[in-house]
């Protein structure tokens, strides 16, 4: 894969020696995760809204009411952008001023478009459902017609990126490193949790291989 071009918009000014351009890379990072967070405009107030969300090669696939109000103000602004990132450990350094965390994050920018064709809309939601949880799809029930038209796809092409990545000890200045306290990293892992049956699921139905295979680090179904 190649790099994107370094702009204004995309350009990693704080930190810049973290900045990565690489598209292969960017691409696992958004692959690796399922929660994005979006900013749009409402009366003049910037508001920033999680939402769930896959990848088709060089699209960010999220979906949400008719009426959702963030999603139509993102189709009228020129250009969309929004962010993913993992907390990978907290690091903790002899000097409170030197600590930090390790992280993966990734910034994109581009233009959203509605997805309207019911097959492309389809797959969009089967996209963005085993993003959440890989091979969900195929378990459960699929949207039927009602539920499919009252459903707003969208598609955010990915026109320019950026990622910055931390993945280093603590750096504490050199008159620090004497002192009798301990500095390294404290290392972060989501991991699943007990599975909980609903109270109103029907007797010995056995639970889903999707949830009990789920892995959050390497979760979703990889896209091109």
């Amino acid at each position: 894969m190649s790099e994107f071009i370094k702009k204004p918009l995309n350009k990693v000014v704080r930190g810049s020696k973290r900045a990565q351009y690489d598209k292969e890379l960017i691409y696992s990072i958004l692959d690796s995760h399922f929660i994005c967070h979006v900013p749009y405009l409402f009366e003049g107030t910037a508001i920033v809204i999680p939402t769930a969300y896959g990848r088709k090669e060089d699209s960010i696939l999220i979906h949400g009411s008719l009426k959702n109000r963030m999603m139509l103000s993102l189709l009228e602004q020129e250009t969309v952008s929004l962010n993913v990132t993992h907390l990978d450990g907290i690091v903790l350094a002899r000097s409170i001023f030197h600590h930090s965390v390790n992280y993966r994050s990734v910034n994109v920018f581009g233009k959203a478009r509605v997805i309207s064709d019911d097959w492309e809309k389809m797959e969009a939601l089967k996209i963005i459902t085993d993003s959440v949880i890989a091979n969900r799809w195929e378990e459960a029930r699929i949207p039927n017609q009602k539920e499919l038209d009252s459903t707003l796809v969208m598609a955010i092409d990915i026109e320019d990126a950026s990622a910055k990545v931390r993945e280093v000890e603590a750096a504490d200045e050199v008159a620090d490193q004497g002192l009798d306290i301990w500095a390294g990293v404290l290392e972060l892992n989501v991991q699943p949790g007990r599975l909980v049956t609903n109270s109103d699921c029907k007797e010995g139905i056995p639970e889903p291989q999707s949830a009990l295979n789920f892995k959050f680090s390497n979760n979703s179904v990889k896209q091109p």
